[in-house]
C-alpha cells in the first residue's frame, strides 16, 4: 500500500493549507458524505468528475482494479446511474460507520481517511435491506481549497450476516 500512496503523492497539484485536528476530520467527513450521496443517490457525471482526481485509482477486493483514471471511473458511474433510473432497478446506499472513521493529515497533499461502511439495497421503491459491510482507505487531495478523491482501497467485504460488525482497521486485517 505504501508504494501506491507514494505514487499518488508524486502527482500533487497546488496544495492548500490543511485544516487541523477535528476540523480536518470534519472536512474529510463532509467530502466523503458528498461523494457517496452523489454516487448512490444522484446521476451527475460532471459533478463526480469534479470530485475525483484525474489520476484517480480504485482497488476492490472483490471487483479487482475498478478504475485507473478519474475519467474511467466517471464513465462507469454514468452507465450505472443511468441504469439505476429504471423503475425496478436495484438501488444501493452506503452508510459510514461513524465511530470507525479515522483521518490523518498528509502534509502538503491532503488526508488519509479510513473506516468501515455498511451497504443497503432495495429494488425499485421496495424495502431497503442491509446487505453488507466493508473496510476502506481513501486518499483525499486538497487543491485550490477543494477536496478530490485520489485513491480508494475497498476491502474486507462481507455479507451483512457474516460475523461481527467491523470495528476499525484492526478488524479488517
Amino acid at each position: 500500500m505504501i508504494p501506491l500512496l507514494v505514487a499518488a503523492l508524486a502527482h500533487s497539484a497546488a496544495p492548500s493549507a490543511l485544516p487541523e485536528g477535528p476540523a480536518l476530520t470534519q472536512a474529510v467527513r463532509t467530502a466523503d458524505e458528498a461523494l457517496f450521496d452523489l454516487f448512490f443517490n444522484r446521476c451527475d457525471p460532471p459533478a463526480l468528475a469534479a470530485m475525483v482526481a484525474p489520476d484517480f485509482r480504485m482497488y476492490h477486493d472483490r471487483d479487482g482494479v475498478v478504475a485507473t483514471t478519474g475519467q474511467a471511473f466517471v464513465a462507469t458511474y454514468a452507465e450505472q446511474c443511468t441504469a439505476r433510473q429504471a423503475p425496478d432497478a436495484w438501488r444501493s446506499r452506503r452508510e459510514l460507520v461513524a465511530d470507525s472513521l479515522h483521518v490523518d493529515p498528509v502534509p502538503g497533499y491532503g488526508a488519509i481517511e479510513e473506516g468501515d461502511h455498511l451497504f443497503y439495497e432495495r429494488r425499485g421503491d421496495g424495502p431497503e435491506q442491509l446487505v453488507g459491510r466493508a473496510h476502506f482507505v481513501q486518499l483525499w487531495r486538497l487543491e485550490d481549497g477543494r477536496w478530490r478523491l485520489a485513491l480508494v482501497l475497498s476491502y474486507a467485504h462481507r455479507a451483512a450476516g457474516a460475523g461481527a460488525e467491523p470495528q476499525g482497521a484492526d478488524a479488517a486485517r
